[in-house]
């Protein structure tokens, strides 16, 4: 049985794999690296490692989201100039914040 690449040796040929220039086939890279076309497009198939903190920095976005999309308003965008749709926005975020500060 062969023995796994090393974890850096992957994602630097990844790295390579997703910024090669125009004409540059996966195949011309594998080929480059010694290593099997299929292992490469598995490999680039892998989603990223798993980051804690930026997860629970998006979590706290996707809920402004969520709250936000609570006053109509927001939603539907009645506003047809950018200050206007931005000011709904600005006022429906300090309703939220002064709710959660009150409570």
């Amino acid at each position: 049985m062969s023995k796994p690449y090393p974890e850096e040796f992957r994602r630097d040929v990844v790295r390579v794999a997703r910024n090669r220039g125009p004409g540059v086939t996966v195949e011309q890279v594998a080929r480059d690296f010694g290593v099997h076309p299929m292992t490469l497009w598995k490999w680039m198939r892998r989603p990223p490692a798993f980051d804690k903190e930026i997860y629970r920095d998006r979590r706290v976005v996707e809920r402004c989201f969520a709250r936000l999309k609570q006053f109509r308003a927001v939603v539907t965008r009645f506003d047809k100039l950018a200050d206007s749709c931005r000011a709904g926005v600005v006022m429906a975020s300090l309703i939220l914040w002064l709710r959660t500060a009150a409570g």
